[in-house]
């Protein structure tokens, strides 16, 4: 059968390839052992008695190696190849060709059979093919040994030169006059390691022209007799004391310049070496500077290098020259350093050429809304610098739009400008506080800021230190948020907040990002007023509504839908600059929200899940409010007393008998004097107290606080189980005011009243956010239990609509889409008209004797279309 001659040839060269890897495995695994070391030029640094006993210990391993593997080879004959190829074949076909018949022989029929039998055999070895040989040396090898030998081998020859390997010959007696049958020097050009190009080796490459990176370093090793090589080289730019002998056998230095290399003598070479120059890196800016309505600004900005940017800063400089010097900004300024910030540098990727944003909030920095330059410097690996030019920007700060905080920040801005303000900002301070029934909302921003003059009188008359400033403008810095942001339970206060500071930002003019957040701030302030009008309303009696009648018998009602829709057509007319309309409609929703009501459901006044959770949460945080008042009056009373009354500064107004009293402060409506801590009988109480020591009432407040804490705890665990982020956010946001509150018990029991009060406005905070994630989720929860809810039919009153108008305030069609183009320019008017409105834009812009906030306005129009 000639078909089986060359699967079986194959199979029985796989089965000798077995023979002689399992009988001479360990051999080359000693070779390679042996011979990587010599590849990596080991030989060259260790002393000659330890090389020379690794050889030794190398060929005694390879003797015995050889030795065991001749033992253990066998020369595999043709009867096993046969046997591994009819062992891959089903049944076994070859073996049965070689049977006889021996039951049923000279029976007609039993032979016909067993010739049939054979046949089939016969054909199923044409199926035969190559047997695969085994291979594996798991179970002589265990370790892997012979995977360690080869990694070694193939890193040597990686890294290291055959070249190196015939220095062992030098180690022998009378190796000197074999020099001459070899090379009788090396050498290495090693590029610097940020390039990230390889070493080259001098040998293997060909004499004449030679380009290398700025800095390589080149290394030299002449063998033989001292003074028959010599180099000379004139790219290192070395003289002097620093050049070597050229003769010295090992030689290293730099490449600084383009020049000649040349190794004179028998055997040498020379090449014609030029640098490719390490150029400086450069970093651009790439656009204006931005800011948020925070205060953060980013700025992007453009490196590039030939090899990598290993770094890189900003520096913000005062520009003295472009300063408004008037008001407190007169006399000159205290010497400050600039401004040094990290420029973002990528985490992977290349950094020869990238793009990035430095993004900062430096609203609390000296240099904060003035003009100032700024510098970006990047460096590369080599040291080399590239810089920026100088940007001349506003560097972007928060606004604030109350007026009292307005007041309050700009004076900051002047004690961070001089020291020698303190008396001037002392001075304003004061008659901002004169009347504090008429700016002030809330008792604590007024005690702030008396507590805040009581501590800066003092400084002024003994002089201002560089502490006591810091310590003040963030005093300053802390009551302008509070006045900003403010700190009121009450929904109705927060709302008419809100409605001030959208007001005022409609005279001032405000960027995108302001209109956003003061909008964001009225939506919150109305969704909470909206709850609170929910919880405290009753059934009335009558027709079951809360909702009087008007004179003429008629009623208007509003879906809270309603109410946001027309909170997004305000801030769309602010954004395209319709101030005038945009105050009309701030009217309107001040006069409805002034008569407000709440209308009662079908449902017979059942509450709906939740709500009592809203009506506890907004108790705690009410009681908080008072705590925290409580607690900073204590602490504005302490201070007090340590300083002694005969050195407090009196206000303006003030009568001596009344210090620390808001003049003309009266109870709040519904509440008696008691806990206000501006009433006469509760300014006598708290002097009568005084006596009895401070140790009890910190106890009292501390009291007061585990209660808190411990009822907000029994809210927690009987919050609604709602779904959504809203509600996840809402269970993080109690689980925050829990341990802020906790933190507040321990800062008591310890009579650290000012750490008390800073955790307890976190919990304040914590349970704002709590109550506002929860009132969404709850609204989430009613939508989609009556998705039909918001799409009542109001347009027959002409009210807006949730999603019933495009940004334009133009009315959508019934499916949701854009209606009917009527009233609308068609074709070629259409492109006329605009092209002369964009002409119009263009012309009065032009025109620098408009208001600044006109062009201001007009810019972003352009900039926008």
């Amino acid at each position: 059968m000639r078909h089986l001659r060359l699967p079986v040839a194959a199979t029985h060269a796989g089965l000798l390839a077995e023979q002689v890897v399992r009988a001479f495995w360990p051999l080359w695994t000693v070779l390679f052992v042996a011979v990587a070391p010599l590849l990596l030029g080991w030989q060259d640094a260790l002393p000659v008695e330890l090389v020379w006993g690794f050889g030794v210990l190398c060929l005694l391993a390879a003797v015995v190696s050889l030795v065991r593997g001749v033992r253990g080879f066998r020369w595999p004959d043709r009867a096993e190849a046969v046997a591994r190829v009819d062992a891959a074949l089903p049944g076994r076909p070859i073996a049965s060709l070689t049977d006889r018949q021996v039951i049923g022989a000279g029976d007609a029929a039993s032979e016909a059979v067993w010739r049939a039998h054979v046949a089939r055999m016969q054909d199923r070895t044409r199926a035969a093919r190559m047997a695969d040989p085994d291979l594996r040396l798991s179970k002589v090898d265990p370790f892997g040994l012979r995977y360690v030998a080869l990694l070694f081998f193939v890193v040597a020859l990686m890294f290291g030169s055959v070249w190196r390997v015939q220095s062992v010959t030098q180690m022998a007696p009378g190796a000197g006059q074999s020099l001459v049958t070899g090379p009788t020097w090396e050498g290495w050009i090693a590029p610097p390691a940020y390039t990230g190009k390889p070493t080259l080796y001098l040998a293997d490459i060909p004499q004449g022209p030679l380009r290398v990176p700025e800095g390589s370093e080149i290394t030299l090793r002449f063998y033989g007799e001292i003074g028959a090589l010599t180099l000379a080289e004139t790219v290192s730019a070395r003289s002097g004391d620093d050049l070597p002998p050229a003769s010295d056998p090992s030689q290293v230095f730099f490449v600084m310049q383009d020049g000649t290399l040349s190794i004179n003598g028998e055997g040498g070479a020379e090449w014609q070496v030029s640098v490719i120059p390490d150029t400086p890196p450069t970093v651009e800016l790439t656009g204006p500077v931005g800011a948020e309505a925070d205060g953060e600004m980013s700025q992007p900005f453009l490196a590039l290098d030939d090899y990598g940017i290993l770094s890189g800063t900003a520096t913000i400089a005062l520009d003295l020259g472009r300063v408004d010097r008037r008001h407190g900004l007169a006399i000159p300024p205290e010497a400050r350093e600039p401004l040094v910030l990290d420029l973002p540098m990528p985490f992977t990727g290349d950094r020869r050429d990238f793009e990035e944003m430095l993004t900062e909030n430096l609203s609390e920095h000296p240099f904060a809304n003035l003009p100032v330059t700024l510098t970006l410097e990047v460096q590369d690996a080599r040291g080399q610098v590239g810089r920026s030019d100088p940007e001349p920007i506003i560097l972007p700060g928060r606004r604030f739009f109350q007026p009292v905080a307005r007041a309050v920040i700009e004076q900051r801005r002047d004690l961070l400008w001089s020291r020698d303000n303190g008396r001037r900002v002392l001075q304003i301070l004061r008659a901002v506080a004169y009347r504090p029934e008429e700016l002030f909302d809330d008792d604590t921003s007024y005690l702030r800021l008396s507590f805040t003059l009581r501590r800066l009188a003092p400084m002024v008359d003994e002089g201002l230190t560089v502490e006591q400033q810091g310590e003040i403008a963030q005093a300053l810095w802390d009551l302008a948020v509070q006045l900003e942001e403010g700190t009121l339970a009450d929904a109705r206060e927060r709302l008419r907040r809100a409605q001030e500071r959208l007001a005022e930002a409609m005279r001032n003019g405000a960027t995108p990002e302001e209109i956003e957040e003061l909008m964001q701030e009225l939506r919150d302030a109305t969704n909470d007023y909206m709850r609170m009008l929910a919880e405290q309303s009753q059934p009335q009696d009558g027709d079951g509504t809360d909702q009087p009648d008007r004179a003429d018998g008629d009623t208007m009602e509003f879906t809270m839908d309603e109410l946001q829709a027309l909170m997004d057509r305000i801030q769309e007319l602010m954004e395209e600059g319709r101030m005038a309309e945009a105050q009309e409609l701030m009217e309107q929703l001040n006069e409805l929200m002034e008569n407000l009501q709440v209308t009662q459901g079908d449902g017979g006044g059942e509450p709906m899940p939740g709500e009592q959770s809203m009506q506890d949460l907004s108790d705690t945080l009410r009681d908080q409010q008072d705590l925290s008042d409580d607690a900073f009056r204590d602490l504005q009373e302490g201070f007090n007393q340590g300083q002694g009354r005969q050195d407090q500064p009196q206000d303006p107004g003030q009568d001596p008998g009344q210090q620390g009293q808001r003049p003309g402060q009266q109870p709040r409506d519904g509440e008696s004097g008691e806990g206000q801590g501006f009433g006469q009988d509760s300014q006598q109480g708290q002097q009568n107290d005084q006596g009895q020591g401070g140790e009890g009432d910190q106890q009292s407040l501390a009291d007061r606080q585990e209660a808190l804490r411990e009822e907000l705890e029994r809210q927690l665990g009987n919050l609604p189980s709602l779904d959504g982020d809203s509600a996840e956010a809402a269970r993080r946001a109690l689980e925050r005011a829990e341990d802020a509150m906790d933190g507040a018990e321990d800062a008591l029991r310890e009579g650290d009243l000012a750490e008390a009060i800073d955790r307890q406005a976190e919990a304040m905070d914590a349970l704002r956010d709590g109550l506002r994630n929860l009132g969404d989720a709850l609204a989430q929860n009613r939508r989609e239990e009556e998705p039909g809810q918001g799409q009542q039919d109001g347009n027959a009153q002409g009210r807006l609509e949730p999603s019933r108008r495009d940004p334009l305030g133009r009315q959508l069609g019934n499916n949701g889409q854009f209606g009917t183009e009527e009233n609308m320019l068609q074709g070629q008017e259409l492109q006329r008209r605009a092209e002369e409105l964009l002409q119009e834009l263009r012309r009065r812009s032009s025109e620098q004797d408009r208001p600044q906030l006109e062009l201001d306005y007009l810019k972003r129009l352009l900039e926008r279309f």
